[in-house]
């Protein structure tokens, strides 16, 4: 597995990269969210020191070999969510695991389904990762339009699989192939 993030074209203009300490924007908005702050490790309440810490996170990740984690980048260049591929468990259990979130003011255009084909054809292709699996809680119609557009399979719903706020939820694992 590789040791860094590449750069990787998406569908309609989007490009996947690496976080970079430039990306706070991206976070202090992903940190007024109501939801990825409990779903992430994005800092809330934001501060410039949290945004740099979450950042080296990002990173470290890839030097561990744990994962990939993207932001996704619209056609004007803008940082407007992120999508990982989680190949930790991979030896293991014999799949990745795929997540994603786009910031609310940039929801409703495509960006997650984009992002989310990209680093499964990624996953796919270079990597050569059998299986990748993702999971989303029951009520998050965004998430699970995405999922499904992006030619997943729901497969079953895992109860408890995630703790969400402190609280255990059930989970639709979605995968493919």
């Amino acid at each position: 597995m590789p040791r860094t993030v590449p750069e990787i074209a998406a569908e309609n203009g989007f490009r996947l990269r690496r976080w970079e300490p430039t990306d706070r924007e991206l976070l202090r908005e992903a940190a007024t969210d109501p939801y990825i702050p409990l779903i992430t490790t994005v800092p809330a309440p934001y501060s410039d020191a949290e945004a740099d810490a979450f950042v080296h996170r990002q990173w470290r990740r890839t030097e561990i070999g744990t994962g990939y984690p993207f932001v996704i980048e619209d056609p004007a260049g803008r940082a407007v969510g992120n999508v990982g591929l989680w190949v930790g468990e991979l030896p293991l259990r014999g799949c990745a695991t795929a997540g994603y979130w786009v910031a609310g003011g940039h929801r409703g255009r495509g960006v997650a389904l984009a992002g989310l084909n990209a680093v499964t054809a990624w996953a796919f292709g270079e990597l050569a990762v059998p299986r990748v699996e993702l999971y989303v809680e029951p009520w998050n119609t965004g998430s699970l339009r995405t999922a499904e557009r992006a030619g997943y399979r729901r497969e079953t719903l895992v109860p408890a699989h995630q703790e969400v706020g402190g609280e255990p939820r059930d989970m639709w694992r979605f995968a493919l192939p």
